[in-house]
């Protein structure tokens, strides 16, 4: 198949395949539209996705794009989308990646509202550690983006730099580097809390 000309792939299958119901087809010309029809359809699956991030982009919801997907609803269409998309993560099939997917969204809610509900402490602790004095170069880095996150509104953008943190904090700040791996253990927990409360509602 020319892959700069589809239509006219199209145009050529099209003709075999009434040459066929006419009877007429030869077998070599049977097997070279099987072919182009195998190279087309890889093609065409590799639009899909193109398509839909392209028309999210410019704005488009998933309730509206649900009708042009020729599915009855915005968690389909969103389901279709993971499906086609490649796995980033390892997961084997369509099916896996949106489960995965799914299990990413419901620990990062959690998560989430855990920080909203103790936003305080995250910044109270935030502003210990970006106000530490005699760093080392990566606790310095940490301790800078930490200063930064503290001027988002969002205090769940705190919790990865405070991860990231707490390995560079020494001996001197042990106490404070404990408080760290705690909030990183707890997060953790609701994750994994998050993932099995999803499953079991499946």
């Amino acid at each position: 198949m020319n892959e700069s000309d589809p239509a006219g792939a199209v145009r050529r299958i099209h003709d075999v395949v009434e040459a066929a119901r006419a009877g007429t087809a030869e077998q070599d010309s049977l097997l070279t539209a099987l072919t182009s029809l195998r190279l087309l359809r890889e093609e065409l699956a590799g639009w899909e996705p193109e398509l839909i991030t392209a028309a999210r982009a410019a704005g488009a919801s998933w309730v509206v794009l649900a009708p042009a997907l020729g599915v009855a609803s915005r968690q389909a269409a969103e389901r279709r989308y993971l499906r086609l998309q490649p796995s980033d993560t390892g997961e084997k099939t369509g099916e896996a990646r949106v489960d995965a997917e799914r299990d990413r969204r419901a620990g990062d809610r959690a998560v989430a509202d855990w920080a909203r509900r103790n936003s305080a402490i995250l910044r109270q602790l935030a502003g210990r550690v970006s106000a530490l004095d005699g760093l080392g170069p990566a606790a310095q880095e940490s301790a800078d983006r930490l200063g930064a996150a503290l001027g988002d509104d969002d205090p769940a953008s705190l919790l990865p730099p405070l991860a990231a943190a707490q390995p560079h904090l020494t001996d001197a700040h042990a106490g404070l580097a404990e408080q760290l791996g705690a909030i990183s253990e707890q997060t953790a927990q609701l994750r994994r809390d998050a993932v099995g409360n999803r499953r079991s509602r499946d």
